[in-house]
């Protein structure tokens, strides 16, 4: 075989250019990293507040009325028509408790001078011992060199101009919220076709199809199965308070069931609240304290007994971890925080868990 004049014998592909050495990272800058990346995480959810705050909510309401929108879709009706459906139902939900709530609230908050004034009365024996402490702190001072006056700065901001401040962030969150819990019971179904779509190959397929299975039927579990627990505390909570002749029973079972699906700040919140019924209903101590007692052993028995029976081991959590998140949802987000944080930590053990379980 001849070649051509002027042409190689054997031409070679260019090869593309190697790294002089493999690429590494220290360990000191991958953690600065990580933790400059978290920073920038937390403070971006700080700032974006009110537009994450609503949109991670409705994820969670989403997961509880997503199930019954796809029956409905099965059953042939349009997923838009399903999905307004659910939203209206939440929505009436919501006003129904609002109006149930606001005839009995109202009249208790007629009742806070009284409270306030029987609290005072209460703490009359008390005086002796508060006197110890207000010297000992004197002391201290004094041995420490530090002044006891303080500077007390007033605000003359009214509640009125506040309203007027808070309200369109509000109406605009509300607003955010049905709209992105309509747009994510609507397209629940795409959303998970499109993450499958973008793995490049069958197993990854098989393993994104797998964990969002998973964590969809773990968090839409929880989430019912919280409420089914909550429903049966409120209605053991206002049954014990009507045994007791407390005051508007109903109010107290409703309330303490929306506040347990807060743990552990929602039943602290209502201890506080059921010692203030104690204040204005009872006279001596025994009876102050009863229906504060009578709830805290009913939380104690739905929180040990009850609920873990429910859950089971899948959805066990650790306390101290459960604990932690709600702290820092609450510190974050405030009140949606702390309604978030749970089933957030329990999507992120899911996700740790099915990852872990890859070879």
């Amino acid at each position: 075989m001849t070649h051509q004049a002027g042409m190689p014998a054997d031409r070679e592909a260019p090869m593309p250019p190697q790294p002089a050495w493999p690429i590494t990272v220290d360990p000191v800058t991958r953690g600065a990293l990580v933790v400059l990346s978290a920073i920038a995480i937390v403070a971006a959810l700080d700032i974006g507040q009110i537009i994450f705050a609503p949109v991670c909510l409705s994820i969670v309401v989403g997961s509880i009325f997503g199930p019954a929108a796809d029956r409905f879709t099965r059953m042939g009706v349009p997923t838009w028509i399903s999905a307004i459906v659910m939203v209206v139902l939440f929505v009436l939900l919501l006003l129904t408790a609002g109006a149930a709530f606001m005839v009995p609230l109202s009249d208790w908050l007629d009742k806070l001078p009284l409270i306030w004034s029987r609290l005072q009365s209460q703490l009359v024996s008390w005086q002796g011992f508060f006197s110890s402490v207000s010297s000992l702190q004197q002391e201290l001072q004094s041995a420490m060199g530090q002044s006891d006056s303080m500077q007390v700065s007033v605000d003359d901001t009214s509640a009125v101009e506040s309203v007027f401040y808070f309200a369109p962030a509000f109406i605009a969150q509300v607003i955010l919220f049905l709209a992105s819990l309509y747009f994510f019971i609507l397209t629940r179904p795409y959303l998970r076709r499109s993450a499958l779509e973008l793995s490049p190959d069958s197993d990854s397929r098989r393993s994104i199809h797998t964990m969002l299975k998973t964590i969809e039927t773990r968090l839409t579990t929880y989430l019912f199965s919280i409420t089914l627990v909550n429903l049966g505390l409120g209605g053991a909570v206002a049954l014990v308070m009507w045994l007791l002749d407390v005051p508007s029973p109903l109010l107290w079972g409703m309330l303490a069931g929306m506040l347990n699906y807060v743990v552990y700040v929602g039943p602290a919140v209502m201890v506080l609240v059921l010692t203030c019924v104690g204040l204005a209903t009872g006279t001596t101590i025994v009876a102050i304290l009863t229906p504060p007692a009578a709830y805290l052993c009913l939380n104690l028995i739905e929180a040990q007994l009850v609920t873990p029976t429910v859950l089971g081991r899948t959805m066990t959590l650790n306390p101290f971890l459960v604990f932690l998140t709600i702290a820092f949802w609450i510190w974050l987000w405030g009140p949606a925080g702390g309604f978030v944080a749970v089933p957030l930590l329990l999507v992120a053990g899911s996700i740790i868990e099915i990852m872990s379980e890859r070879p």
